[in-house]
């Protein structure tokens, strides 16, 4: 061993990494740039709130938890709820700062952050010794519980309290439920706990009866487009505003979501050029929204191959076939909504929204339902089918067809009447792409003949009977004999407005909720017209059996107001009216007849 040599070849150096930092604090080499090597902050991170008035679309929590920070009434476990980018962890690390808020000038808990506290960098950075941040989906198991209640029962090193943050919650097992059952019913009162999930319907609810639940709600669209302006202001990009409405639309309700997308779309354009729509429309597979509204305008018309044309173009252009039907539903949507509403209902732009409001003024709601119906299970059967483009094209054919029938009231008004089926009017008859009209020719007269003389002719309604004013309604009620409904309508219905065919009421406490459905059902097996019948929220009259309990009332308080009435109650003390009838008036009695005994000593006039 002694006579080995340790000493090195000179002529050999040691191998050594030319971009390697040296250890003993010598230069940095200069082959790479500090600023290409420095790591890149996404979006999503950089702009994580930093106090509770960054947090969008939560006021209501927020308001909530600065009525209980600022009274005291703060809960020892909180459990948010809500889907994926809404701000439940971002929420938990707030909630973990407020709790452990600490300035020279503030000592309690508080969600104002006027200023950085002194343990507020550290709960940020995720190293502060009193707030521990768990993962429940990697450690499950009931002995990583118990060794983190090991340590409740000990007080806090720096803070004010001890925070557990137990994030995707609903991963644990029953075992470990069970091991914080008895330390979350009672706590030591240092100790709080926070928990998040994305599925509450897994948490049991023992665990949720011993916390204070919150629901994060999606976020909508404005608000989401609104936080990704200010976003690209300070990052200095320029993004159209229809770009920014469709990463909101496709977030789903996500702002995390919604600034990983912006992310990825200010790449989509050079440095100091302006990010299209259309970009960010290739960038997310979606298809432009008017050619995808041009393809349910043809299908509301039964043009089945125009409608394939429409969709293959739109596919060659790179839209998922999926997304395609998504649009299809979102229209189907829009289109019934606008029939109801209005198209300012519609968070769409104008144009876009006059035309699905024109389809739904020219498309019955029957055949909208059957369409949303036909797209919702064709869009399962596009996501499952081995060739989605194909599923598409028969999903279409399908639509068109359905699109093009009339509706199973209008057929058997027809089969009542004996007129052929026909076509719903919306589409062309016998054209080659008319969907039902080119296969309910000839057929549809038979069918209807076939079917006619099983059909039970129901009695006509009497289209004599008009309605003009509320006593009327009330009067036609009681003349068919549905005491029910006249007791409901004479007690619970307040009238705002009557005109033929649309009454307006304000329902008095404790109508029934079915009460407007019943009168419209009613009216319309008796007069053979359609009803339009509101339940407003306030300015009606008197109902039927308030204006009665009134005339009532002053009636009685007249008669007690009555001299005579007054003597009478004074000259026997301890006596009360019981009740108050309304006697007819006595007939005048006849006049005697005439006797027709005469004296025999009169002289008649033949005398």
């Amino acid at each position: 061993m002694a006579d080995e040599d340790f000493t090195l070849d000179e002529e050999d150096p040691p191998e050594r990494d030319p971009n390697a930092r040296d250890m003993f604090g010598g230069e940095a080499p200069t082959s790479m740039p500090a600023e290409e090597s420095a790591a890149y902050t996404v979006i999503a991170r950089k702009y994580r709130p930093r106090t509770f008035e960054d947090l969008y679309g939560q006021e209501a929590m927020v308001r909530t938890l600065r009525n209980a920070f600022a009274t005291g009434r703060i809960a020892h476990a909180f459990m948010l709820t809500g889907v994926r980018g809404v701000g439940k962890t971002t929420t938990a690390r707030l909630l973990a700062r407020a709790l452990n808020y600490a300035t020279d000038q503030v000592d309690a808990p508080t969600l104002d952050f006027k200023a950085e506290g002194r343990h507020c960098r550290a709960i940020i950075e995720g190293r502060h010794m009193d707030v521990l941040e768990l993962d429940a989906a990697s450690r499950t198991g009931v002995a990583d519980m118990r060794e983190l209640l090991e340590g409740v029962r000990y007080a806090p090193v720096e803070a004010r309290y001890k925070v557990y943050i137990i994030d995707e919650v609903h991963m644990l097992s029953t075992g470990a439920f069970n091991a914080l059952l008895k330390t979350l019913e009672e706590p030591p009162p240092h100790a709080k706990f926070i928990f998040a999930t994305t599925e509450i319907r897994k948490v049991p609810v023992t665990i949720l009866s011993r916390t204070q639940r919150f629901d994060l709600r999606r976020v909508e669209p404005d608000v989401i487009v609104r936080n990704l302006e200010m976003i690209c202001e300070n990052e200095g990009a320029r993004v159209e505003a229809d770009g920014l409405m469709l990463i909101a639309r496709a977030a789903e309700g996500s702002v995390r979501d919604a600034q990983s997308m912006l992310d990825q779309a200010i790449v989509q354009a050079e440095a100091g050029q302006t990010v299209t729509a259309e970009s960010i429309r290739d960038m997310l597979g979606l298809a432009d929204r008017a050619q995808t509204i041009g393809l349910f305008e043809q299908l509301m018309r039964g043009e089945a191959g125009p409608a394939i044309e429409t969709f293959r173009t739109l596919y060659g252009y790179g839209a998922n076939p999926d997304q395609v039907m998504l649009d299809l539903l979102d229209h189907t949507h829009g289109a019934s909504v606008a029939k109801a509403i209005g198209p300012q209902a519609l968070t769409l732009p104008k144009d876009q929204a006059a035309r699905l409001a024109a389809i739904g003024a020219a498309v019955s709601a029957g055949t909208l339902s059957r369409i949303w119906q036909l797209t919702l299970r064709a869009y399962d059967e596009v996501r499952r089918a081995p060739d989605a483009a194909a599923a598409v094209d028969m999903a279409l054919v399908r639509m068109a067809y359905a699109a093009d029938l009339p509706g199973p009231e209008e057929a058997l008004k027809r089969l009542q009447e004996g007129q052929p089926l026909g076509t719903a009017g919306g589409g062309p008859a016998g054209g080659p792409s008319g969907g039902g009209a080119a296969a309910s020719g000839a057929g549809a007269a038979a069918i209807a003949r076939a079917s006619q003389p099983q059909v039970r002719v129901q009695p006509a309604p009497d289209r004599a009977v008009s309605l003009q004013t509320f006593e009327d309604m009330l009067a036609l009620i009681e003349s068919r004999r549905d005491i029910a409904l006249k007791l409901d309508v004479e007690r619970y219905v307040r009238p705002i407005s009557f005109r033929p065919g649309a009454i307006e009421y304000e329902p008095a406490p404790g109508a029934p909720a079915n009460l407007a459905q019943r009168l419209v059902g009613r009216l319309k097996d008796w007069t053979g017209e359609r009803w339009l019948i509101v339940a407003q929220g306030g300015g009606g009259a008197e109902s039927a059996w308030e204006r009665q309990k009134r005339q009532e009332r002053e009636a009685r308080a007249e008669i007690e107001a009555d001299p005579f009435v007054r003597q009478v109650m004074q000259a026997f003390p301890g006596a009360e009216i019981v009740g108050i009838r309304n006697l007819a008036a006595p007939e005048p009695e006849a006049a005697p007849p005439p006797d027709d005994d005469s004296d025999d000593d009169t002289p008649s006039a033949e005398d």
